[in-house]
């Protein structure tokens, strides 16, 4: 199996939850790029589980860069980046294979694999392997800012919760529940507490939605049809574990929308053409606009919930009840912000790359 991102950058996405590290190699990294060393602290420490909301699982994610970087910065030579597994706890799936989790990728794996895959906390499969994705972001950011292309996220929706957009909110993060929340929206992050410690208390989960917004991407930044913004973005983000929908833009209220309402019109001068209207596409047939470019993603509830569920037991041939223990997120968007925001940064600097947007 691959797993791999990208053309000109190209990323190797290796490990599982419970093995030894989990890690990327990055083929075709420009040389010269200074890493900025705090940012890739604070982009780790984004990610990392153990709020109150999140799972208890701790890792230091302490990242270490093995080949590629020399006093910091990049030689140009393929850069293998390892974070090791300090608190796996290998006995909390005594149960698999033979009892699969509902909602999880456990069954159809181990059947792919013929019973030899690792399913220990979702295996190559886990969202373990989504710090790999985060530090290979943070190495690669200077790229994009030598441009002015910047990328936030904030969890949008939990449940029937919604926040205001980012550009009505205070800066991040405003107060505890903020940062709990990874919501920009104080009023909204406090309801979003309420309601994941309702699921938690109940022994269940519940779903979320992560806004990103993406700003200084230079006019014609894209491939056509395949490679274009949106595509590659979508396959990014759907790569993400647990994602099940994108939308860009305006998504699917344009269902509801004539082409005079949809249509954004050019204004500005021939040498700096800009979209006027009140939130202009920031993609148009795959390539940047100039606009921002705003970016939605819908994430499932955990699939790993306290609750009894019954569901086939392979030894037994027979449906029985299984409960999940261990250490499980009751929602997913807080963590999936600062993946949301790295999988943009990853998908930006191999199309601007491509396109000869930076200079090497």
């Amino acid at each position: 199996m691959h797993m791999h991102l990208g053309e000109r950058i190209r990323l190797t996405l290796f490990g599982t939850s419970h093995g030894p590290h989990v890690g990327v190699i990055l083929k075709g990294v420009p040389a010269g790029i200074v890493l900025d060393y705090s940012a890739l602290e604070q982009a780790m420490a984004s990610r990392r589980p153990g709020g109150r909301y999140a799972s208890k699982r701790k890792e230091p994610d302490h990242v270490e860069i093995q080949t590629g970087v020399v006093d910091g910065k990049t030689t140009g030579d393929d850069i293998e980046i390892t974070i090791a597994n300090t608190d796996a706890k290998s006995r909390d799936y005594s149960f698999l294979p033979d009892h699969p989790r509902p909602g999880h990728q456990d069954m159809v794996m181990h059947k792919r694999t013929n019973g030899e895959a690792d399913l220990r906390g979702g295996g190559s499969s886990s969202a373990r392997l989504t710090a790999a994705l985060v530090a290979a972001a943070a190495v690669l950011s200077p790229l994009l800012d030598n441009i002015g292309i910047e990328c936030e996220a904030q969890v949008g929706a939990i449940g029937q919760v919604k926040a205001q957009p980012m550009e009505l909110c205070p800066p991040r993060w405003e107060s505890e529940a903020c940062q709990e929340m990874r919501c920009r929206d104080p009023v909204a992050a406090l309801t979003m507490i309420e309601t994941v410690e309702q699921h938690r208390m109940n022994r269940n989960s519940i779903g979320s939605r992560v806004d990103l917004r993406v700003t200084g991407v230079p006019l014609g930044v894209g491939e056509p049809w395949f490679d274009g913004l949106e595509p590659a973005l979508a396959r990014a983000m759907m790569a993400i574990p647990a994602a099940r929908g994108v939308t860009f833009g305006r998504g699917f209220d344009v269902v509801e929308m004539s082409g005079i309402e949809h249509n954004d019109v050019w204004g500005g001068t021939n040498e700096l053409p800009t979209l006027m209207g009140e939130k202009p596409d920031g993609v148009l047939a795959g390539l940047a606009t100039g606009s921002p470019i705003h970016v939605s993603v819908a994430f499932k509830p955990p699939s790993s919930i306290a609750s009894e569920q019954r569901t086939l037991n392979l030894a037994t041939d027979t449906i029985e009840p299984l409960v999940v223990g261990g250490r499980h997120d009751p929602v997913l968007g807080p963590r999936a912000v600062s993946v949301v925001e790295a999988m943009a940064k990853l998908v930006l600097c191999d199309l601007v790359l491509r396109g000869g947007f930076l200079d090497e």
